[in-house]
């Protein structure tokens, strides 16, 4: 009998790969999945109305690579295939993008045109970078934040400009001290081995592709076709999780819904016994975590202290959420995914996202603002109230978009210790915790966002890789 710990977007993943690999292989494995709270989806959220769909967490998808077309694969199984609301090349979410600075909206190049073009707030037209990488020399380093790589590579404006408020977007940190390994780990090796990023893509184009071999399903085909940018699920991204919960179940995996564990006891190599709030006790041949690490470095902290300090020393950020809704018929914004605004402006805002353009199926104006994450505390403090970062949120609103109607609805999301950081070194620690796991021969696996990524597709490839692993043991 095998455990999964948490119902987020990991442990059904888990639990769906695991009912694959039984359905496949003819066994006969029991499951059963424990989560704290009544919902299984972790930070995807979905508010409904007929007017507007606010999303609390993730809202898009991209479809890119392996493990872009494997979370493509899923949804088809799932009967999602319909629901998918596809954002094209030419849609205005896919080619305007903006970042704030000076007070001022400016939109990133977005064609390869583009590139030989000066664009502010860029003082050089961005070919100059690849200029720029070619007279760099060779630095040998172990790892580096993305942004001193950037920086030493294609120089600080794009350092500033584009990788900075990036990271801001994908993971809410400091590209100051995220990894480079994190976004641009194959760069990072071209660099290390050619002595450059232009060099080693040459190189790399020369000895041909070397992509990983995937079946694809119908819709994974269609997204390659036709070139999808990002896509996202009608009736809000909320319809996936669900769905995956809804297979489980028709699977008979037991879900134990606001089911706390407050201890992991690791009897012998092929018992675990999970120590609940309420002084009960479930046990099982293995266990799949899926909870954040700070969270599961707690459980263990009694046996396992050394893994316990391993698994805390993953920071984590806080990020405030706050959607509006403004019912006016006229449009208050331009068609766009949205703004970002770099670390260097100094803003209490991360950046907007343009729900009404990205999301189908929306009445007047929508929009996210996101607040905080690295610098949350140091910006609002530990108590800062959902009332101030609604404030907060308008103000930046009106300043930067000058929009000045009355807003119809909102909703004010704090989300806590939300997104891991893949601070330098990041690797190595998740290494030395797998291998302290795999060395006292402990009945465990992790997967989710706390180790191998932190998108969507990424959690979803972790727990495929992760179960995969475990069977061919």
């Amino acid at each position: 009998m095998a455990a999964i710990l948490g119902g987020g977007l990991g442990g059904l993943s888990t639990g769906y790969y695991l009912l694959k690999n039984n359905i496949s292989n003819n066994n006969n494995l029991k499951l059963f999945l424990l989560e704290a709270t009544d919902y299984c989806g972790g930070w995807i959220k979905s508010i409904k109305t007929k007017d507007y769909i606010f999303e609390q967490g993730p809202r898009t998808i991209r479809p890119r690579g392996a493990i872009g077309l494997n979370t493509l694969n899923m949804l088809q199984d799932l009967g999602l295939s319909e629901h998918i609301a596809a954002i094209k090349p030419d849609h205005p979410a896919a080619r305007n993008r903006m970042i704030y600075v000076n007070n001022t909206l400016y939109s990133l190049p977005s064609s390869l045109k583009g590139v030989f073009q000066k664009n502010e707030p860029f003082s050089k037209p961005l070919i100059y970078a690849a200029f720029n990488d070619l007279k760099q020399p060779q630095k040998e380093l172990k790892d580096d934040s993305i942004y001193n790589f950037v920086e030493r590579r294609f120089g600080k404006e794009i350092a500033d400009y584009a990788i900075s408020p990036m990271i801001c977007g994908i993971c809410a940190g400091d590209a100051k001290e995220i990894s480079v390994k994190f976004l641009m780990k194959t760069l990072f090796e071209y660099e290390q081995n050619y002595g450059g990023v232009i060099k080693g893509v040459v190189k790399s184009m020369l000895k041909g592709k070397n992509e990983e071999s995937l079946e694809l399903s119908e819709l994974a085909k269609r997204a390659q076709e036709e070139k999808w940018s990002i896509y996202t699920i009608k009736g809000g991204l909320e319809t996936f999780p669900a769905a995956m919960k809804q297979y489980l179940k028709d699977n008979n995996v037991d879900l134990y819904l606001n089911t706390k564990v407050e201890e992991i006891d690791f009897v012998d190599s092929s018992m675990v016994r999970l120590k609940k709030t309420n002084g009960e006790s479930m046990t099982a041949t293995h266990i799949y975590s899926s909870v954040p690490s700070h969270i599961l470095s707690k459980l263990v902290i009694k046996q396992h202290p050394q893994l316990s300090e391993l698994l805390s020393e993953i920071p984590f950020v806080t990020v405030g959420i706050v959607n509006l809704y403004f019912a006016s018929d006229k449009p208050l914004i331009e068609p766009a995914f949205g703004f970002l605004v770099p670390p260097i402006e100094n803003s209490p805002i991360l950046g907007v996202v343009f729900d009404s353009c990205c999301i189908p199926d929306q009445k007047g104006t929508v929009l996210t603002v996101m607040l905080g994450g690295r610098w949350f505390n140091e910006k609002f403090g530990a108590d800062v109230t959902k009332e101030r970062l609604y404030e907060i949120a308008m103000k930046e609103i009106k300043s930067i978009l000058k929009i000045q109607d009355k807003v119809a609805a909102f909703n004010v999301s704090i989300l806590n210790k939300c997104i891991p950081q893949y601070v330098i070194g990041h690797y190595d620690r998740v290494n030395r915790i797998r291998e302290y796991i795999q060395n006292k021969n402990l009945p465990i696996s992790l997967v989710g966002s706390s180790y191998d990524g932190v998108g969507i597709n990424d959690v979803i490839y972790s727990a495929k890789t992760q179960v995969e692993r475990d069977v061919t043991k």
